[in-house]
């Protein structure tokens, strides 16, 4: 459902937001290396998020990336919209470009539930609440 560079900006999101506390910026590589993914790929989504208003960034000896207590409170479809679009959550199951409630691919009415709960999660769930549970232990970065 999710493009593989959205998961990584969601990723690098929540390991900023794990830096929110501290006051650190962060830099690409170290981030990068974290997440395990690219640092060309990373330097890239960051540039986006930067642009779109997710995180912020700061030139420098002591620059970095970061984000402020709004970007620290906002929804995870923010992330999701700026990476992958308003229309990832409209997208077949299959990737068929035609597919519609009168014409649906074979797994239309199913794919449906589990896309639009998935949009409920993002919708529903803050970056703070993501990287909290990072903090403590209970959720984790790399597989």
């Amino acid at each position: 459902m999710l493009s593989l560079s959205c998961k990584a900006a969601i990723k690098s999101v929540v390991y900023l937001g794990s830096k929110f506390e501290s006051g650190e910026k962060t830099g690409i590589k170290e981030i990068a290396e974290f997440i395990n993914e690219n640092e060309h790929t990373v330097g890239k989504l960051l540039q986006k998020l930067v642009k779109d208003e997710i995180i912020n960034s700061a030139k420098g000896p002591s620059g970095g990336f970061y984000l402020n207590t709004k970007q620290s409170k906002q929804r995870v479809i923010s992330i999701v919209e700026a990476i992958d679009g308003k229309g990832v959550f409209k997208q077949c199951g299959l990737g068929f470009a035609k597919c519609s409630e009168s014409r649906p691919c074979p797994f239309h009415d199913d794919y449906k539930v589990v896309r639009d709960r998935f949009k409920d999660l993002c919708e529903n769930n803050r970056v703070d609440e993501l990287y909290a549970k990072f903090d403590k232990g209970l959720a984790y970065l790399i597989g």
